[in-house]
């Protein structure tokens, strides 16, 4: 024994084989020299075996219990995981308004004041975050009611409809930029040149919404909310089209008017893009789309790993919102008891919600493994 820990299963187990062996070992001699009856030999080994396994049995149910109780006291209270997720979703909510609000403002007086039609189309799309992100927020709080009589698979997909409409309402941002600036570099007008405010506000919404980016997005992780993950790369495609911004206002500045309404068109791209991705995400949620071979092969590996089962026979997985169900169907001993095949199924299904957070449920069907028969 060191470090005040007792010794592990195996070692328990090896000490004990050493015993009895060293006992074998000194009862041979004995007997050869007639100090022993073979009959009581016998009994005595069998009987200083048995205690020295019982030993060991019982150091490893100590290791075993002491493992789970630790496992349960660093396993989170789900009502304060609950309450710590809403504290998040309200804090990222308020930093996106607010940060929103005041920057779609600044720009809108830059490009207004400024003379850049490249800022006006950065003004209109920071707005956009703003509806986007009350979008998020609904969607949100809307998927987490419970399920009840008429929705009783629960409302996650509601998170998938309201990034459906924060991609429409993107899409549709995207083209009506994209087409102003069109018209500019073909209206054959004199174009104006951009003032330095409005440069000045584009490298300000670079540096503000690549940090709104980074905050949103890890918060959205941690959380596992597909919607403010959609709109964290709102945020990073408003940077990007600020990039296009500063871009276009500095080549204007420097001699070539039209590089403005480039810029615009530039932006119109960036935002278009995001939009096919959120949208492309948010259908996938609503169609019962496989979470891929990777996933299913993970959680194959894990269910075949579990005592009691012969082998997995299939395995589906489709996500539901940010959630997912999987359909599973396994071998067990078929000569075993329904209540044995059962308890196998019953603890697959607690270790599988347990240790994938994002499985909301799993329906086991068992099978009796092939060349066995079924116990009446």
């Amino acid at each position: 024994m060191t470090g005040g820990h007792g010794a592990g299963p195996r070692e328990a187990a090896a000490e004990s084989e050493s015993i009895c062996g060293t006992v074998v070992c000194s009862m041979d001699f004995l007997l050869l020299r007639g100090k022993f009856h073979k009959n009581s030999f016998q009994k005595s080994l069998s009987k200083l075996c048995i205690r020295e396994n019982i030993t060991a049995t019982e150091g490893k149910r100590k290791q075993e219990g002491s493992f789970m109780t630790t496992k349960q006291t660093i396993t989170e209270n789900p009502a304060k995981t609950e309450k710590n997720k809403a504290e998040t979703i309200r804090h990222m909510t308020q930093v996106s308004l607010g940060g929103n609000a005041v920057l779609s403002a600044f720009k809108l007086f830059a490009g207004v004041f400024g003379h850049s039609g490249a800022m006006i189309s950065d003004a209109i799309h920071s707005l956009s975050d703003v509806l986007t992100t009350l979008i998020a927020w609904v969607g949100v709080k809307l998927s987490q009611k419970e399920a009840d009589e008429d929705h009783p698979y629960g409302h996650e997909r509601l998170e998938c409809v309201a990034s459906l409409a924060l991609g429409v309402v993107l899409l549709a941002t995207g083209l009506a930029v994209g087409k102003a600036g069109l018209q500019n570099i073909f209206s054959g007008e004199e174009l104006a040149v951009p003032g330095a405010v409005a440069l000045a506000a584009a490298v300000l919404s670079i540096l503000t919404k690549e940090g709104m980016y980074r905050y949103t997005l890890y918060h959205a992780k941690r959380i596992n909310s597909s919607a403010f993950i959609a709109d964290a790369w709102h945020h990073r495609s408003d940077a990007l089209s600020s990039v296009g911004s500063l871009i276009g206002i500095g080549g204007a500045m420097l001699g070539f008017p039209v590089m403005d309404s480039v810029a615009s068109v530039v932006i119109c791209v960036f935002i278009v893009k995001v939009a096919y991705d959120i949208l492309k995400e948010a259908v996938a949620g609503m169609l019962d789309t496989s979470c891929g071979e990777s996933y299913e092969h993970r959680l194959t590996e894990y269910i075949s790993r579990q005592e009691g089962v012969v082998c997995v026979d299939v395995l589906h997985s489709r996500k539901f919102g940010n959630k997912v169900y999987i359909d599973l169907e396994i071998e067990v001993d078929g000569e075993q008891r329904l209540t044995e095949a059962h308890a196998v199924a019953e603890q697959i299904h607690a270790n599988v919600e347990r240790d994938f957070p994002d499985v909301k449920h799993i329906m086991i069907h068992v099978n009796p493994a092939e060349g066995t028969e079924a116990a009446v």
